[in-house]
């Protein structure tokens, strides 16, 4: 039976880029997000469509369908002294606020004097992902889930972090 837009859907992942594994919460906490809401990329939203709770899957998640693909303009050149008291070095990942107030995650591409060329892709740009996927639960959204798009799982609690499924850190999905 397909996942019905507005359910709850928990997932355990795997996630690699040829034979490198680049992302997994495999033994960790459940990804956790409300289908149809484009939470989570697009390929793998509507790779696991007709999966069924227990089942276990390989989808192949095409670039365009993933972090989509690799803009070669989408880099900047920026002045070296807006980075102080950071140690920098090509290949590191920094993270900013975007002009819409978002945040906004970049690559150190290159150091070159006084400036350092930042680059705005996202790092699994242009790649083909093949996601190893186990549907741990699928479930019928609150009305309050409904209504704020936001699973019970992931929501914070009074202290900040996130409820049971947040993961170690408190970091919400």
């Amino acid at each position: 039976m397909a996942i019905e837009a507005n359910q709850i859907v928990s997932l355990e992942y795997e996630v690699r880029d040829g034979n490198t594994v680049v992302d997994s919460n495999v033994g960790g906490a459940p990804l956790v997000f409300m289908f149809g809401k484009g939470q989570i990329i697009p390929g793998l939203e509507n790779g696991i469509i007709n999966m069924s709770i227990g089942e276990k899957s390989d989808v192949l998640v095409k670039s365009e369908d993933a972090y989509g693909t690799h803009n070669p303009e989408a880099q900047q050149e920026v002045p070296k002294d807006q980075f102080a008291g950071i140690d920098l070095e090509v290949g590191m990942t920094l993270y900013g606020q975007g002009e819409d107030g978002g945040t906004v995650q970049v690559t150190v591409k290159e150091i070159a004097g006084e400036n350092v060329i930042i680059d705005f892709n996202h790092p699994l740009a242009g790649k083909d992902l093949m996601f190893t996927v186990t549907i741990n639960n699928i479930r019928d959204a609150s009305a309050e889930e409904a209504m704020t798009g936001i699973p019970a799982e992931n929501k914070q609690d009074d202290s900040g972090c996130c409820g049971t499924g947040g993961g170690s850190g408190c970091g919400c999905h």
